[in-house]
Order: C-alpha cells, then structure tokens, then sequence
C-alpha cells in the first residue's frame, strides 16, 4: 500500500467518525446513568448494612431465620438451575435442528414467562394447586402440598426461570446449524457422541451463560415466589421474601443485611459471567492465530 493510499484511508476513518464532544457526551451519559442507577444504590445497601458496626450486621445474618432463608435460597436454585438447564438444551435443540408443525407456537411458549408477571404465574400455581384449586382437593386427600411449601416455591421459580439457558442456546445453535452434527454421523458417530464431541463444545460458553443468568434469576425471584410462598417465617421465606419482612417490621440494619449477601451474591454472578466472557474472547482469538492444518507424512 503506498504512503498516499494509507493517508486517504486515514482521512476517510477521520471523517467517518463522530465529532469528540459527541463521544464524551455519550459517555459522560452512560458512566452518569450507571452512577446514580447502579453504584450509588449498590454502595448505599451495604452502608446501611453496616450502619451499626459489623457485629450487627454479622448477628443479623446469624439469626435463625436468616439462616433458613439462605439455605432456602440455595436449595430452590440447586433445583431449578438443573431442570432449566436440560429442558434449555433439549428445547433448543429441537427448535434450532428440526422443521416442525409448530416450531413458531413452541418458541413463543418458551417466551412465555418474560410476557408473563410473576404475580399472574404464581396466582396460576394458586389455582392449580392450591387448597380450592383444580387438583387441590386431590392433593389434600393424599397429603400432598405444594402451595405455601417449597414444591411451589421450586415450581415457580422454575417457571419464570427456565426461558433464560433455551434462549441464550437458540440463537447460537441456529447460526451453527446442522453440518457438523450430519458430517458426525455420516462418520459413524451416535447420536450421544454428536452431542458430547461436537454440539456441546460449540455452545459452551452459550451455556455457562444461560445458567449464570438462570442462577442470578433463580436467587433473586420475588414475584412469583411470594405468592406461593405463604410466608411462613423460618420455613417458607427466600431471601427476597426475608428482606421485605424485615423492613416491614423497621429492622432496617437486618433488612440490609441479608440484601447486602444478595447484591454479593449478585457482584458474583457479573465477575464469574465477565470471566467466562474473557476466556470465550480468548479462545476465540486464540482458534483465529491458528494456521490451517498441514498434512503430515506418515
């Protein structure tokens, strides 16, 4: 390229680009947005946590129902993240591999709950299996309960949870399409061994992320879950659920402080999905330096 080409290309970038008040205007609203909607609330949560030193705020997270809240939370995540995760895969897989009648009516089922409030989606649990419901009577006649234990409160946070891994694959397997999988089975390969040497370490990162979006979700779900949820302190409350009464009752320190463990929680979850984007950008330029394949002499 000679020295007059690169010079017009270099005025041609320069007058393509926007003027440097237009950037730092842009910026300057967006580190604004993020400071007084992000940081400041952030940055106040663990303020007032503190408020009245850390043994307070250790005393309040030591307290008994605290404790089963936490341990609540925990449980109904380890439940809901694996379910989601293998109807996310197995969803998107047949939505992105296969040509169906009805393909369109599914991926909207599968939207169905970011359409949905999750106060709608737990009052339906309410009608299905609550005491005057639909199965409620059944239920009851075999000792069974859902509704105000934590089968519904598992339910439900299964319900507005398990869009989040399907459409985080969807998009990926379909721009991926199916010529690998066939040129797997052409080969003699099963339809396991497709799945295990081929599809999954092309979605992998699609995959951690989908569940990283799906645990945050699942942790922090307040909606759904209340209605479901009764209440019931020390059996029935999530940490959200905890929170809201402890600030009813103006324990504003303890209120804190369990919010406090779900914003770090939440701080987690953005460093572990910031991690796993750093590697998929390393990989990814890693796979583009290498040269293509030479044969080699046997």
């Amino acid at each position: 390229m000679t020295t007059s080409t690169a010079g017009n290309l270099a005025k041609r970038r320069i007058s393509t680009t926007e003027a440097p008040w237009v950037r730092w205007v842009l910026t300057g609203t967006a580190l604004t947005f993020l400071l007084l909607f992000l940081l400041l609330p952030l940055a106040a949560v663990f303020t007032e946590a503190l408020r009245k030193g850390l043994d307070a705020y250790l005393e309040a997270l030591h307290e008994p129902d605290a404790w089963s809240a936490i341990r609540l939370t925990l449980l109904t995540a380890a439940i809901a993240v694996p379910l989601n995760l293998v109807f996310g895969v197995a969803a998107a897989w047949c939505i992105a591999k296969y040509e169906f009648r009805g393909k369109a009516f599914l991926t909207t089922l599968v939207d169905l709950p970011f359409s949905v409030s999750p106060v709608v989606s737990g009052l339906i649990y309410v009608l299905v299996f609550g005491a005057q419901g639909w199965l409620g009577p059944w239920l009851a006649a075999h000792n069974v309960k859902i509704i105000f234990a934590v089968p519904g409160i598992v339910l439900a946070t299964v319900f507005v949870t398990f869009p989040f891994i399907a459409r985080e694959l969807i998009p990926l397997m379909q721009a991926q399409g199916n010529d690998e999988e066939q040129a797997a089975i052409v080969l003699g390969a099963s339809g396991w061994q497709t799945f295990q040497h081929v599809t999954l370490p092309n979605i992998k990162w699609g995959l951690i992320y989908g569940v990283i979006l799906c645990n945050a979700r699942a942790m922090g779900e307040f909606g759904a879950v209340s209605v479901v949820s009764g209440h019931i302190r020390g059996q029935t409350n999530t940490m959200p659920l905890h929170v809201e009464i402890l600030y009813n009752e103006y324990q504003s320190v303890a209120a804190f402080a369990v919010a406090s463990l779900l914003a770090l929680l939440a701080v987690v979850t953005l460093v572990i999905k910031s991690l796993a984007e750093w590697q998929h950008e390393r990989a990814m330029a890693a796979a583009a330096d290498v040269p293509p394949e030479r044969p080699v002499a046997v």
